[in-house]
């Protein structure tokens, strides 16, 4: 398997290509202490003269919390915004589904948090692989986020003096996640759409629903604009801009089962990486611990229980291996609650990538419960004892509502049953502190990029920097790079247009001809158990070349062997699923090509052969120390660029949660 694999990891071009801490470019972060950067580099950005904005247009793909942030922002600034959604409309973006809550360094409980500690907690909770100055941003910027949401009219929970309520979350020892509820996701995306709405009926913003982008346009080498699909009748358009902000969420589904909407997908990352734009850290994938379990094979997606819900349950499983007695026959002292026992300092609030790899842990051994032994208990008794029922129902009451519908079980009465699953991604196009590519024009946000988490992002930070990069930097850093460029003109006539409206027609038509036995979702299913079976919760190096091995052969037989009915021009959901499981069959290769480079265990990411003798994942820091910024260069031979991570702040420690 070695000579099949390795040709295809090309080698470095130069260890330090790219922005080690002493030599970064202008464009990266800048000089100076990092609670002065943000502030100094606004300062030191150009400004476009309120008159002259009008002349420009930016085009935003994606309207959740970045995009649909970003996309009012901007046009609140003066800027003619294009907006474009695969959804009827923006308030049905992923970004609703978020449940928990939202992190922002208010303390307002008095705890002992800062600005400075969610910076440590964030970067700590990443393992030590994302970039500081990045961090260092998002936690200064999540204090004006609330106030930002409460200003827009969001509903969040209040104690009983009228005060902002917060609650704890997996990874820190302070209460600082604010919540609406356990819909936290869709009262700020609502928030988001009444802004968006108003800049729609100025004439600021034009809105495009029921639109998908299918490739970026570079003209000499700088991004101009988008290819789009109408999803309704078939349409393939072309749009010109001055500067392009994708904000379309993550890759998760690459995974066929987890808890992402049925129509996420990383078609517009994956046409721009294509195009030249780098992709970070491919194989960093969250497993999310307190999923409710798959039931059967006839499942197209997977269901959450809000990580909240840890605040006030506890995780356990039988002690004895096989015990299936229902769970309120199986006496205290005959029960495990492994994470208080394994993690005493956080205990059932231990980060996610822990908590998911502990439930396997104990499901391995044979104390897993429900069918087929994947499942352990996230037992809300004791916390209905101590405070109530309707606490628990005003805190977690729709949740509750959900669970049942489910399952069918009250988890009022018994313990609700969770197993880990695909839930976020931390990889995603390769970005600066402004937040653009390398493609110059060409900006990412929210969880579309790799910038903020590392290797595990903490629950409730997915909101805060989906708001942050929508609200507050994109607004910033677009503008700048708007003022210090000299645009030529160009129209949708350019010849690149022209040729990349071909491409993705010849694209289309290929697909529609193939006219083979399998269905679409015969093959994805099958992408899906190799990705979570080779590239899932553990990874191997044995296992990873399996993998690897594998979707070459799924891929060729996808485009010999797939059927997609009717036609492109004409509302085809088959068609739409179809581009995205092929983008979905290039990009899972490209996550085990990294998997299998990185051959240290950090956050999500665990390399068997890279662990303590207690079973936690150990950190290559001399070797590993770096982002994994792919190169695209054919299917199976990207080309790896590092950009090194130095650590002035936070230093390098042992991850420990015990």
């Amino acid at each position: 398997m070695a000579t099949v694999v390795e040709p295809r990891i090309a080698p470095v071009k130069n260890d330090n290509l790219w922005y080690a801490s002493d030599s970064m470019p202008p464009d990266m972060a800048p000089s100076g202490p990092i609670a002065e950067m943000w502030d100094k580099h606004r300062f030191e950005m150009k400004l476009v003269n309120p008159s002259n904005r009008r002349k420009f247009t930016i085009l935003v793909v994606g309207s959740g919390l970045a995009g649909g942030a970003a996309a009012a922002t901007l046009g609140e600034q003066g800027y003619n915004v294009k907006c474009f959604c695969y959804q009827d409309s923006p308030r049905r973006a992923h970004s609703i589904a978020a449940q928990g809550g939202i992190n922002a360094a208010k303390n307002y409980r008095n705890d002992g948090d800062s600005i400075y500690r969610l910076f440590y907690d964030t970067v700590k909770g990443g393992d030590f692989r994302a970039r500081e100055s990045n961090v260092y941003r998002l936690a200064e910027v999540s204090v004006n986020i609330i106030d930002q949401c409460v200003a827009a009219g969001v509903p969040f929970a209040r104690e009983y003096g009228g005060l902002l309520d917060t609650r704890s979350f997996g990874g820190a020892q302070v209460a600082r996640t604010f919540y609406a509820r356990g819909q936290t996701g869709q009262q700020l995306l609502l928030g988001v759409y009444q802004g968006l709405c108003r800049q729609i009926d100025r004439g600021m913003v034009k809105m495009y629903p029921r639109t998908e982008m299918l490739d970026v346009v570079l003209v000499d080498g700088v991004a101009r604009g988008i290819i789009t699909r109408d999803m309704v009748t078939g349409a393939v358009e072309a749009h010109a801009g001055d500067a392009v902000v994708l904000c379309t969420g993550g890759y998760g589904n690459v995974y066929y089962l987890s808890t992402y909407a049925r129509g996420s997908n990383a078609t517009a990352i994956w046409r721009a990486y294509k195009r030249g734009a780098l992709f970070g850290n491919p194989c960093f994938v969250q497993i999310h611990p307190t999923c409710i379990p798959v039931k059967g094979e006839y499942q197209s997606k997977l269901t959450l229980m809000s990580e909240s819900v840890r605040n006030d349950g506890r995780v356990w499983v039988p002690k004895k291996v096989g015990d299936n007695r229902p769970p309120g026959q199986i006496p205290e002292d005959e029960r495990d609650y492994y994470l208080e026992r394994m993690y005493p300092s956080f205990g059932n609030l231990a980060p996610r990538d822990i908590a998911s790899r502990a439930a396997k842990r104990v499901c391995d051994e044979g104390r897993g419960v429900g069918p087929g032994g994947l499942g352990v208990y996230l037992d809300l008794a004791d916390s209905i004892k101590r405070l109530g029922k309707k606490v628990i129902e005003e805190r977690y009451g729709n949740l509750m509502e959900m669970y049942e519908q489910i399952t069918g079980e009250n988890p009022y009465e018994v313990p609700i049953r969770i197993f880990p699953a695909v839930h976020y991604t931390m990889g995603g196009l390769w970005v600066d502190y402004n937040l653009m590519s390398n493609i110059p024009g060409l900006f990412v946000g929210g969880e579309a990029n790799f910038s903020d988490h590392g290797a595990n992002r903490l629950g409730a930070s997915a909101l805060m920097q989906g708001l942050s990069d929508g609200y507050f930097v994109l607004p910033s850093t677009v503008p700048d790079y708007i003022a210090s460029t000299k645009f030529k003109p160009v129209t949708t006539d350019d010849p690149a247009f022209k040729e990349a409206l071909n491409e993705t027609n010849v694209r289309v038509k290929r697909m529609l001809s193939i006219q083979g036995e399998k269905t679409v979702d015969d093959i994805y299913r099958e992408l899906g158990q190799v990705m979570w079976e080779f590239c899932g919760m553990g990874r191997n190096d044995a296992d990873l070349r399996t993998g690897l091995a594998r979707i070459p052969k799924l891929r060729e037989e996808f485009w010999q062997n797939v059927r997609v009915p009717g036609e492109g021009a004409e509302l085809n959901q088959q068609l739409e699923k179809a581009g995205r499981v092929a983008d979905f069959l290039e990009l899972g290769e490209l996550m085990f090509i990294d998997a299998l480079h990185r051959t240290e265990s950090c956050g999500a990411h665990f390399r068997e052969e890279s662990q303590y003798p207690d079973g936690e994942a150990k950190r290559d820091d001399e070797n590993f120390r770096y982002v994994a910024a792919w190169e695209y260069n054919g299917a199976d031979k990207p080309v790896l660029h590092k950009e090194n991570l130095d650590f002035e702040y936070v230093h390098l420690a042992v991850r420990s949660y015990k």
